[in-house]
């Protein structure tokens, strides 16, 4: 049994796959992608080159690249690690450790899809910081 990523679409969401942009159509689905290490993107989570202006965003974005096939692995996944180990020199609380420890095992299995979620995780933390909401 292979414990493939399931991805729940929302009607017209668009996902990149390997490259590809594939569009759900027009009821809610579910997609099982068997394909270990494939390269998937949900494009409602991309970031724009323009949003790229804090810490967190910037390592996301990395992962972004590898996911859209725009960078090689290999590069990227130094870059990951690197930008990883700086944001656990600000984020040493608790949960965003959860999040961090879990980005560096996924990018150290090339798993980038699961290292960008573990990321994400950490923005809503980030923007509080960032307010000076601690």
């Amino acid at each position: 049994m292979m414990s493939g990523l399931v991805l729940k679409l929302n009607p017209k969401e668009r996902v990149l796959v390997n490259g590809a942009v594939i569009e759900n159509g027009d009821r809610r689905s579910r997609l099982s992608i068997l394909t270990p290490n494939a390269n998937i993107l949900r494009l409602r989570d991309a970031i724009r080159p323009d949003e790229v202006n804090t810490p967190v965003r910037r390592v996301c974005y990395i992962a972004q690249l590898v996911l859209s096939g725009d960078v090689a692995e290999e590069d990227a996944k130094l870059q990951i690690l690197r930008g990883i180990e700086q944001l656990s020199q600000a984020l040493r609380d608790d949960d965003s450790r959860i999040h961090l420890d879990a980005a560096t095992e996924a990018a150290g299995q090339n798993d980038f899809y699961r290292a960008l979620k573990a990321l994400r995780g950490l923005l809503p933390r980030e923007a509080r910081l960032l307010a000076g909401h601690g």
